[in-house]
């Protein structure tokens, strides 16, 4: 696939970091916390497998590690997709739209949009 992989826990991680653009450990566990119980040991040792690929840093502020997101937000999203579309759908953009479709509820807004989509795409 040619790009970071990353767990549904990290991925999370990485979105409370580029929300937040820096946090600490700890500023991680709490915003977690609000959707989802995990452990501050849970997301430490987490951000140091996430720092290990590549995909954080830290910097020193006195006796707190600092953490920021090294990846581009959109670029992590396209390889996540990608990756999904290759091993769940065969590649077949349509499979997985229909998919999406048929399965997911829509909203009225997001039905406009889908479709503002395709008329540029039929467009270009």
């Amino acid at each position: 696939m040619g790009g970071i992989q990353l767990g549904r826990m990290q991925f999370r991680i990485m979105q409370v970091l580029w929300d937040q653009g820096r946090a600490s450990a700890r500023e991680i566990t709490d915003a977690l916390n609000g959707s989802e119980a995990v452990a501050h040991s849970t997301v430490q040792t987490l951000l140091r497998q996430l720092e290990a690929k590549g995909a954080v840093g830290h910097e020193e502020s006195g006796r707190t590690f600092v953490f920021f997101a090294m990846l581009k937000e959109d670029k992590v999203k396209r390889t996540a997709a990608r990756d999904l579309l290759e091993r769940v759908f065969g590649g077949n953009v349509g499979s997985l739209v229909a998919h999406l479709l048929k399965n997911e509820g829509l909203s009225r807004t997001e039905l406009d949009e889908l479709q503002q989509l395709i008329d540029q795409k039929r467009k270009d």
